[in-house]
């Protein structure tokens, strides 16, 4: 757990989602950080993050680290599991060659997402582009080629790539594995394990594959790969239907 009396967590602009909030699978990263422990930590976005905004983060006597802004309850991360197995890898050169089927490039609900916004191409984002498996229609993947701006998540080039950047790689995947246009959501809860870190240059590969929808809930599930096939983490998510009109801030 968190042993800083009185931490707070800022968001930098550079790491956003939808307008003027954070990348939700970002922003779980950075909280699940706070939050410490072994084994998969389960985070639940109640509120969107605000950006370049420092947020108090308390730890509860029942183990959840919550963070806070003026009150008002952002995120709580706890411990959680992980039941499903891993999606299926697929070579880097399927993954490099489906990126131009992804229908992000022809509409985008949150064109300046750091994760896949087409406003936001490596380096300024993280460049993912995921596009449909032919032979397997409730999959997506795209390539990933962390570079260096991205170690420590402060983007100062001194360190190794963050868990934090794993967590937004294993976000945005899962989103676009369902219909992301039609439908467009949020990321509402994501529970996630990082079992190693990639290397600046390593051509990593990223898949989201959609589990069902309740509502307006939908059901995800990405994985992460090096590019040597060693699973770099893995991530079950719950996503919410909005209104992007609503997000939208002056």
């Amino acid at each position: 757990m968190n042993d800083d009396p009185d931490p707070t967590l800022t968001i930098r602009a550079r790491f956003s989602g939808p307008p003027g909030s954070a990348n939700g699978g970002y922003a779980a990263g950075r909280l699940a950080l706070l939050h410490g422990g072994d084994g998969p930590v389960q985070v639940t976005l109640r509120l969107p993050p605000p950006l370049d905004t420092p947020m108090a983060v308390t730890t509860t006597d029942d183990a959840r680290t919550l963070l806070t802004h003026g009150g008002a309850l952002v995120a709580e991360a706890q411990s959680g599991r992980l039941d499903r197995d891993l999606v299926l890898p697929v070579t880097v050169d399927t993954a490099l060659a489906q990126m131009g089927r992804y229908a992000g490039l022809t509409q985008h609900p949150f064109p300046g997402c750091f994760a896949c916004g087409t406003d936001r191409p490596a380096p300024d984002g993280l460049g993912l582009r995921p596009g449909r498996l032919e032979d397997r229609p409730d999959t997506v993947v795209t390539a990933w080629v962390p570079d260096e701006s991205l170690v420590d998540g402060d983007g100062d080039g001194d360190g190794a790539v963050g868990p934090e950047m794993v967590w937004a790689a294993l976000d945005c995947p899962g989103g676009w594995s369902a219909d992301l246009i039609g439908r467009p959501m949020v990321l509402g809860r994501m529970t996630a394990e990082v079992d190693a870190l990639p290397e600046v240059g390593d051509r990593c590969v990223v898949l989201g594959r959609l589990l069902g929808t309740d509502g307006r809930k939908t059901f995800t599930q990405t994985t992460a790969y090096d590019g040597d096939g060693r699973v770099l983490g893995r991530a079950e998510a719950t996503w919410l239907s909005v209104d992007p009109a609503r997000l939208a801030r002056p």
